[in-house]
């Protein structure tokens, strides 16, 4: 098994944070949100030191709507050297597409449920694999690097709990077929603490040469523990959406994906290095609500971060002084 870390304590240990917000919180927004804020709203990510961001997919216009931008998108963003800017793809037009723009990774999706696969992609899941084994092999001719998502690893919104050997035996099918990383995606907030925690393992001590990264949703309120739970396990990178905008259509109601300020945050005062400017971050995330037309889920961008201190009452000076007033030695009066 793979030695277990004290998530307690970071210790200066290196997690990687990689931005999902620009392409999975976007897609469920019902407004369109302009194409020069979308890449201005990169570039201010690619300046606050994460690691990965998701910029766009390139799916069809007609299905997704609000990223049919995604070409000028990827081409005109100010590209951060260091910073890995990854699309998510469907198919092999997609992957075209993206390829042609310069993605530096595509994305693909799979659900590890046959259920929730057919719903979303109405397809099964082996002709999910045969379509992406395809995007695979042309990515690998084009010297683009390939990470799968697979969704439901956590459960399934419809069949229930996957189990841990079907979650796993997808990711080594793809592996074999030549991705390079994994990611674990908590589709819709199923997860756990323990059952994270035994997954990741399970995955380090199967693929200890593969990247992996964590997805989780923060639909019941477990995504921070989650997050603790795979670091506990060896994991180091994780997904999360700038203002915790995101969400899935299977989960009516659901909050979306972990809030990346909200994470580097928690993170940082734990003494983990995550790379990441968190003010930078707060002002990016601060820009949301304009841009989406409605309130965004972050609790640290309404309360500010742990130590930001706040003024006394207007009448403290007053109440002091009668509060010290009490504790002098009364006089006696001959």
């Amino acid at each position: 098994m793979t030695p277990e870390t004290n998530a307690w304590d970071g210790a200066g240990k290196r997690l990687y944070l990689q931005e999902v917000g620009t392409r999975d919180g976007f897609q469920m927004e019902s407004v369109f949100i302009p194409t020069e804020d979308k890449i201005a709203l990169i570039d201010q990510l690619s300046d606050a030191g994460l690691a990965k961001i998701e910029a766009t997919a390139f799916v069809s216009p007609q299905a997704i709507p609000a990223l049919r931008d995604a070409e000028i998108v990827l081409r005109e963003i100010r590209r951060q050297p260091g910073v890995v800017y990854t699309c998510l793809v469907p198919n092999k037009r997609g992957a075209e597409r993206a390829i042609e723009a310069r993605a530096d990774e595509l994305n693909l999706v799979i659900s590890t449920s046959e259920t929730h696969n057919i719903a979303n992609l109405r397809m099964t899941r082996e002709q999910s694999f045969a379509a992406l084994s395809e995007v695979i092999t042309m990515a690998r001719q084009a010297k683009v690097p390939v990470n799968v998502s697979l969704s439901c690893a956590f459960g399934c919104p419809m069949e229930g709990d996957v189990p841990a050997d079907v979650v796993l035996g997808w990711a080594a099918r793809f592996l074999e077929q030549g991705a390079t990383g994994i990611t674990l995606c908590d589709t819709t907030g199923m997860a756990y603490p323990s059952q994270v925690r035994a997954l990741v393992a399970d995955f380090r001590q199967r693929f200890p040469q593969a990247g992996l990264t964590l997805h989780f949703h923060n639909t019941r309120g477990m995504g921070l523990a989650n997050v603790l739970a795979s670091i506990a396990a060896g994991a180091d990178r994780f997904d999360a959406s700038l203002g915790g905008l995101g969400g899935c259509p299977y989960a009516p109601g659901a909050s979306g994906n972990v809030c990346t300020e909200e994470i580097v945050h928690a993170l940082q005062l734990m003494g983990y290095d995550t790379g990441c400017d968190l003010p930078l971050l707060l002002l990016a995330a601060a820009r949301l609500p304009g841009l989406v037309g409605h309130d965004v889920p972050s609790q640290l961008l309404k309360a500010g971060q742990r130590l930001d201190l706040h003024a006394p009452p207007a009448d403290f000076a007053s109440w002091r002084d009668r509060a010290l007033a009490r504790d002098q030695p009364q006089t006696a009066v001959s």
